[in-house]
C-alpha cells in the first residue's frame, strides 16, 4: 500500500513538473536582457536584472500612447472578466429558474434551443455580432465589451441540473409561507447555489480574462486594451523592425496568469464542491 501511494505521488510530481517548467522558464527568462534571450535563447536560471521587467510591464505605455499601460489593461481585464462572470451566472440563474419552476410552453424546446448555441462559438457570429453592437454605439466601452457575450449556455446547465436536485419540500415551504416566486429565488435558491456559483465563476471569470478576438473587434482605444493584447502589441514590433521586448513580454505573461490562478486559489474548495455537490 505504501509503494503504491509513494507511486501515485510520483506521478503527481512528474505532473507538476512538466506543468510548471515552462512557467518557470518564463519567469528566469524575464530577469535577462532582450539581448541576451535572442542570443542564448530562454533561459533556466534567473539572471541579473531582477524585476526590472515587470516594473516596465507595469508602468510602461504599451502602445502608441501613454494610456496603454500594464497596470490600465490589467485593470481592463479584471473588470471584463468579473463583468463576464457575475453577468453570465445571474443571467444563467434567472434562465434556469424560469426553465425548472416555472411552467412555460415548450420549456424543453427552448432549453435545447439554448443548448445548441455551443455549437455557435463566437467565431462564426463574431460579423453578426460587431455588426450589432456597433449600431447600438456600444464599441470602445465596457459595457460593448462585456454585455454581447454574458449569455452563457453552460452556465444555464448546471444551474438547470442544480435546480432540479433542489427537494421540493423547500419549494412547498415556501409556499405554505405565502412566499412568491422572487423571495423563493433571492431567500432559498441563491443560498443553496453559493457553491455552484463559485464553480461558474472561476470558469466563467478564466474565459472572460483570456478573451483576445473580441476585444480587438471591438476596441480601437487603447484605453479598453486587455493584457492579453497588451502582450500581443509587445511582440509584434518585430514587423516594423524592431526588436521585440522579450523580457518584458514575458513579464506580462507571467503578471497575466497571477489573478486567474488567485481566483482558483481563492474558490477552489467551493468549485470541486460546486461540480460535484448532489445533496442539498
Amino acid at each position: 500500500m505504501r509503494q503504491e501511494k509513494l507511486f501515485d505521488h510520483a506521478i503527481l510530481w512528474v505532473g507538476v513538473v512538466f506543468l510548471l517548467f515552462p512557467v518557470w522558464l518564463l519567469f528566469a527568462s524575464s530577469t535577462h536582457t532582450t539581448e541576451t534571450i535572442i542570443k542564448e535563447g530562454l533561459q533556466f536560471l534567473p539572471g541579473g536584472e531582477g524585476f526590472g521587467a515587470y516594473a516596465t510591464a507595469l508602468t510602461s505605455s504599451i502602445g502608441g500612447t501613454e494610456i496603454a499601460t500594464g497596470l490600465r489593461m490589467t485593470i481592463n481585464s479584471l473588470i471584463m472578466g468579473i463583468g463576464f462572470a457575475v453577468g453570465k451566472i445571474v443571467i444563467a440563474m434567472c434562465a434556469a429558474y424560469t426553465l425548472v419552476y416555472f411552467r412555460i410552453p415548450m420549456a424543453n424546446f427552448l432549453f435545447w434551443i439554448i443548448f445548441s448555441t455551443l455549437l455557435l462559438p463566437l467565431e462564426v457570429r463574431i460579423v453578426p455580432s460587431y455588426e450589432v453592437v456597433s449600431q447600438l454605439g456600444l464599441l470602445n466601452s465596457y459595457t460593448g465589451l462585456i454585455l454581447p457575450l454574458i449569455a452563457s449556455a453552460t452556465a444555464t446547465f448546471y444551474f438547470q441540473q442544480f435546480f432540479k436536485t433542489v427537494p421540493e419540500e423547500l419549494l412547498e415551504a415556501a409556499q405554505l409561507d405565502n412566499a412568491n416566486a422572487f423571495k423563493f429565488f433571492i431567500d432559498i435558491l441563491v443560498p443553496l447555489s453559493k457553491t455552484m456559483m463559485a464553480a461558474m465563476f472561476i470558469i466563467m471569470f478564466v474565459v472572460g480574462w483570456n478573451q483576445y478576438l473580441w476585444p480587438i473587434m471591438m476596441t480601437t482605444e487603447e484605453a479598453y486594451y486587455t493584457i492579453v493584447m497588451g502582450i500581443k502589441n509587445v511582440l509584434s514590433v518585430v514587423r516594423e523592425g524592431r526588436i521585440p521586448e522579450y523580457n518584458v513580454a514575458f513579464a506580462m505573461i507571467i503578471l497575466a496568469m497571477l489573478p486567474p490562478v488567485a481566483v482558483v486559489i481563492l474558490f477552489q474548495r467551493w468549485f470541486i464542491q460546486g461540480l460535484v455537490e448532489s445533496e442539498k
